[in-house]
């Protein structure tokens, strides 16, 4: 109806115009109007065609693979926290539950004399601090960077986007008496004779005691170490004082070598690393150095006499984890747990468990190793593992190719068991040196136990008193820990790896469900690795890791997510460190904003990592990271 009304309208609009143009006279008056005509009956509508087939709908393609979620939209940024001094690395990154962050600059150059506007000091040795005034468990998620240094000032002091660094004890340092000994400082056991002033903090690990209060335990890493403790108190601005000071008393366990990295255990006592050993098997790369007079003359073996002179030093005593037990305690003691294997330990993260335990070897042809012990917060005894790796198919960069894990089990021991196997080569002496022959355990031995021989060898292990013929027992796996690793199958391969690290309430949380981080909830977590760099036994083509050479010098981060029981089947790479071409000499650096050789890692209540350089950089960086969700 409403299209016929329009289509009359128009003709009729039509005509009316056609007529008005006919006349040219005057117009005449206008007749009246006519009566309308009736309408005219409407035609029926025509019949409605049949509506076709709906056609068929098509195949609904598939669903992309989902992209990895970040955090807050800013996960894989490396953010620059703070530089160290020239020639220094950083070394010993603690975050406390109130969120102070410690750290150390290791064996700074004494050539810096630039002095920064809070300490009024130089960094010419080693020097213990924190970033003060901060907390870094409330950081922004939008961060800003501390720059590259440029001017003299900024390449000698410690540079920060966030808090001031204060410096809490240097190498040598007294306390106005309350350490007459020196931070640091190394003394022998029968005479107390200086033997080193030590410039190499490394581990720093906090033991509250209340609000703004605790003690600071830190490593000092030369052969031979130690370990000091601070008891600080901190001021409602954020600043810290020093109340008394301590160097440990390592008498009790004839002494420690190179004290690396560490951590504190849940049940809040620190674990020290000692990162040293010497080699004590014959075999085609290694010799049989430890009582060679001559070796003991011209390097630093000849510290390790020196400190326990007029009596020869026990190899076997040392390369262990030691727990400072009572560390609140007026006198804190100090167990070195045999059972957890001997070795180039650069770290030991303990699970939530208070059983499991994860350790670096921080060597080139190093294993990862793990540890479960019998009884939770007691590691004196329990069972040894090592790591056997598997790489992905078809994958070398290092910057995407992961391993799966296999682990394998190498012994149970007790650390009374052990100490007992340890005695049996005390009081051998470089008279019982022989050029070519060991006075220690010998691949031999290690070959033997592999077999399942019933006796040792009937070669004889020169001066030790591990006799030809003697019953075999399980010491090749916590005196020579790699060596036995590595018959077993375990993957012995690993370059310089470094800090292991949780952060223990997201791994709870995650694993048992125990909720203590607040506004968050935690399903998964992560253990992460550093490597120093990923060089020799890990490209050259051989073995379980086979990986390309393109970041070999400046190392990275892995991760493992933690399974039930605590337990972790699968490495993967989290950030890379980047290398690129110097154009003055052609030789390959890392770059200055990238990873530069990673030493130690922490993790932070909100899942972010603070790395710490030991790189080629004349002034290495304090980052942080957010790692992409899975």
């Amino acid at each position: 109806m409403k299209t016929n009304s329009l289509k009359l309208s128009a003709v009729t609009l039509s005509i009316l115009v056609a007529l008005s143009g006919c006349f040219d006279g005057d117009d005449g008056a206008q007749g009246m109007q006519g009566e309308a005509g009736a309408q005219g009956v409407q035609g029926e509508a025509g019949a409605q065609g049949e509506q076709g087939d709906t056609g068929a709908q098509g195949v609904q393609g598939e669903a992309g693979e989902q992209g990895d979620k970040g955090l807050d939209g800013t996960a894989g940024k490396l953010t620059r926290l703070a530089t160290v001094p020239t020639g220094a690395e950083v070394t010993g990154i603690f975050l406390t539950k109130e969120g102070d962050l410690f750290f150390n600059a290791q064996h700074p150059s004494d050539t810096n004399v630039e002095k920064d506007d809070l300490n009024d000091k130089t960094y010419h040795t080693g020097t213990v601090g924190v970033l003060a005034g901060v907390n870094f468990n409330k950081l922004p998620k939008t961060l800003v960077d501390s720059p590259v240094p440029s001017s003299e000032k900024e390449r000698q002091t410690v540079m920060s986007a966030y808090g001031q660094y204060q410096i809490l004890g240097q190498t040598g340092d007294t306390y106005a008496g309350k350490l007459s000994s020196g931070l640091g400082h190394i003394y022998s056991h029968q005479d107390n004779q200086l033997i080193l002033e030590n410039d190499m903090p490394d581990f720093n690990g906090f033991i509250p005691t209340g609000e703004g209060k605790g003690y600071l335990f830190t490593n000092w890493e030369m052969y031979p170490g130690g370990m000091s403790r601070l008891a600080l108190t901190k001021d409602d601005k954020g600043m810290w004082s020093v109340d008394d000071a301590m160097m440990l008393d390592f008498k009790g366990v004839h002494g420690t070598a190179a004290n690396c990295f560490g951590s504190v255990t849940p049940w809040n006592t620190p674990l020290t690393s000692e990162e040293w050993i010497v080699n004590t098997s014959v075999d085609s790369t290694t010799s049989a150095s430890w009582n060679d007079q001559s070796a003991i003359d011209t390097s630093i073996l000849g510290y390790m006499w020196q400190l326990t002179a007029p009596d020869a030093p026990n190899p076997y005593r040392y390369g262990y984890i030691a727990e400072v037990q009572k560390p609140t305690e007026a006198e804190p003691e100090v167990v070195k747990h045999y059972a957890l294997g001997r070795f180039e330990h650069e770290n030991a993260t303990v699970m939530p468990d208070g059983k499991t335990v994860y350790m670096s070897q921080d060597d080139t042809g190093g294993v990862l190793f793990k540890f479960v012990a019998d009884t939770p917060e007691d590691l004196s005894a329990g069972i040894l593992y090592g790591a056997k790796l598997k790489q992905d198919v078809g994958q070398n960069d290092p910057a995407t190719t992961g391993f799966d894990v296999e682990w394998i089990e190498l012994g149970r021991g007790d650390n009374a068991t052990i100490e007992a196997w340890i005695a049996d080569f005390d009081g051998i002496g470089t008279e019982d040196y022989v050029e070519g022959e060991t006075s220690y355990m010998t691949l031999a031995d290690v070959a033997a136990w592999d077999k399942g021989d019933a006796t040792y060898p009937t070669v004889e292990n020169g001066g030790g008193k591990v006799t030809a013929g003697a019953p075999m027992d399980d010491r090749v796996v916590f005196l020579e820990s790699r060596q036995a690793a590595k018959a077993k199958g375990a993957t012995a391969e690993w370059r310089k790896l470094e800090g292991i690290s949780i952060n223990t309430d997201r791994a709870k949380e995650a694993i048992e469900g125990v909720n203590t981080i607040a506004d968050e909830e935690v399903t998964e977590a992560f253990v992460y690795i550093a490597i120093a760099d990923l060089d020799k036994t890990m490209i050259d083509g051989e073995g379980d890791i086979q990986l390309s050479s393109r970041v070999k010098d400046c190392g990275g981060v892995y991760r493992a997510k933690l399974e039930a029981g605590y337990n972790i089947s699968r490495i993967e790479p989290v950030v890379m460190g980047s290398t690129y071409r110097s154009s003055l000499d052609g030789a390959a650096r890392c770059d200055v904003n990238q990873l530069s050789q990673p030493d130690n890692v922490i993790v932070m209540d909100d899942g972010r990592i603070i790395i710490g350089e030991d790189g080629f950089q004349e002034n290495n960086t304090l980052w942080l990271y957010e790692p992409v969700k899975n």
